[in-house]
């Protein structure tokens, strides 16, 4: 199993054709270096795919997931703040 320690979400989309190197690339512009056992999520633009590059303190993995996978819909959060 990874160990993730912290979890850091993007302000901005991330094109879900971007591989391993650009997703490192817009950590180490934002953070300066890829730290072990942290997370990093991506979402694209409409919200309805999410990238994850996590650093295992050995390599760095990347995932991607789509929506449909997920216990959730995007804008959901809206309709539980509202209720």
């Amino acid at each position: 199993m990874i160990r993730i320690d912290a979890l850091w979400l993007a302000t901005e989309p991330l094109d879900m054709r971007a591989g391993t190197e650009t997703a490192l690339a817009r950590v180490v512009a934002v953070f300066g270096a890829a730290r072990p056992h942290h997370a990093y999520m991506f979402a694209n633009r409409r919200a309805n795919r999410m990238k994850a590059l996590v650093h295992d303190g050995i390599g760095v993995w990347l995932v991607c997931v789509r929506a449909s996978h997920l216990d959730c819909e995007p804008g959901a959060e809206s309709r539980l703040k509202a209720g």
